[in-house]
């Protein structure tokens, strides 16, 4: 996600505006009973502030000589964030090995739940749909795809304190993670964007609340991203991605815009797979990064379906099944490396496609179930 210090004052709207959104977001919270002869579960470690820790200090100075803020009111905001264990282990499970399936994968998205609600949302949101695919050249199933994978179209916009949850992952990231430096780096650059917006509008950091990763809104976007892709879609003059649907699907379509978003372009082909050992393997080491041509993937062994004439580069997507079943295999375009900027995964994207696609399809079923029943 990149920062931008000098942001536009149509977009600096990001605290005052969700400070005055969090009464209406909607919250979850899940109540399991204890299953019988088992162990109580452990106590939850208690949330401590960061006001005792000197690192937690030190980051304050750095972002108030950095950014230009006032030295005292950096280290009292600071000094409030709690370290929260849990979201800790949410961000890097201990003990736990993942195996890729793709099929287990798809399940937790593409079901009748999120279908039912994306048709609802399209239902409300239609003509904010069609505006932004005409104005971005986003495709509505996309822009749908992303809210309902995120939030379940509003269902589930966490109810972290923003401020706790990118403190703990900025001081505190679990340093077995391989990439732990650069996830607290990043980190510290969300909670540095969240200072910097609140300080220069004159509101309280501590009324942000998000996912734990510090994820805001509808479409989850982070602090850095808010600044910079967030819009007024509904014409109200202000941003609000938690109430306004209007403004969570122009901002999608900004954010995928700022990606590189070619309009026209697919997302994905289905392939012909008859590659193996060092062909595959080559087509396989770019990962997701559109890289080979539609001649040079069936040089190695694998043919792209429907790409007659198709000129520009394309990725090879490997979906593992782990025992469930084989291994699949698309054809990734430049526009689903786009969707993977959103959540740098495969399996991310696919769902995305695959989720919006579904909800389209119903939604457009039902329109023809009512227009027959009127006749």
């Amino acid at each position: 996600m990149n920062q931008n210090p000098n942001t536009p004052p149509r977009r600096a709207h990001l605290s005052r505006l969700i400070a005055s959104a969090l009464g209406l977001a909607l919250l979850t919270t899940a109540t399991l009973a204890a299953p019988a002869k088992k162990s109580p579960k452990k106590a939850e470690p208690v949330a401590v502030a960061y006001a005792g820790r000197d690192d937690a200090m030190q980051l304050a100075a750095d972002i108030a000589a950095r950014r230009d803020l006032p030295a005292d009111w950096v280290r009292a905001q600071i000094a409030e964030a709690r370290n929260l264990p849990v979201v800790s282990r949410l961000v890097a499970p201990a003990g736990k090995t993942f195996v890729k399936n793709w099929t287990v994968y798809r399940s937790r998205f593409i079901d009748p739940v999120r279908i039912r609600a994306g048709v609802q949302f399209w239902q409300a949101n239609r003509a904010a749909l069609e505006r932004a695919e005409q104005q971005f050249g986003v495709p509505a199933e996309i822009i749908a795809g992303i809210i309902g994978v995120e939030t379940i179209y509003g269902r589930n916009m966490g109810n972290f304190r923003v401020m706790d949850a990118l403190a703990t992952l900025a001081l505190d990231f679990p340093p077995s993670h391989p990439r732990a430096q650069a996830r607290s780096d990043y980190f510290r650059g969300e909670l540095e964007q969240v200072l910097i917006t609140s300080y220069r509008l004159g509101s309280d950091p501590f009324a942000l609340r998000g996912s734990y990763a510090g994820a805001m809104g509808l479409g989850q976007f982070m602090p850095t991203s808010w600044d910079k892709y967030a819009i007024d879609f509904d014409g109200d003059g202000r941003i609000d991605l938690f109430n306004s649907a209007a403004d969570a699907i122009g901002s999608v379509a900004n954010y995928f815009v700022g990606h590189g978003w070619k309009p026209g372009l697919p997302t994905v082909f289905p392939v012909d797979m008859r590659a193996e050992g060092e062909n595959l393997a080559a087509l396989l080491a770019p990962d997701i990064k559109p890289s080979f041509s539609v001649a040079q993937m069936a040089e190695r062994g694998v043919r792209v379906l429907g790409a007659e004439g198709y000129e520009h580069p394309l990725a090879l997507i490997e979906l593992k099944n782990g025992s469930s079943g084989p291994t699949e295999y698309i054809a990734g375009t430049e526009n689903f490396y786009v969707v993977t900027r959103y959540n740098w995964s495969a399996f991310y994207a696919l769902s995305v496609i695959e989720l919006g696609r579904e909800v389209h399809e119903a939604y457009l079923a039902g329109q023809q179930a009512l227009s027959a029943k009127s006749r």
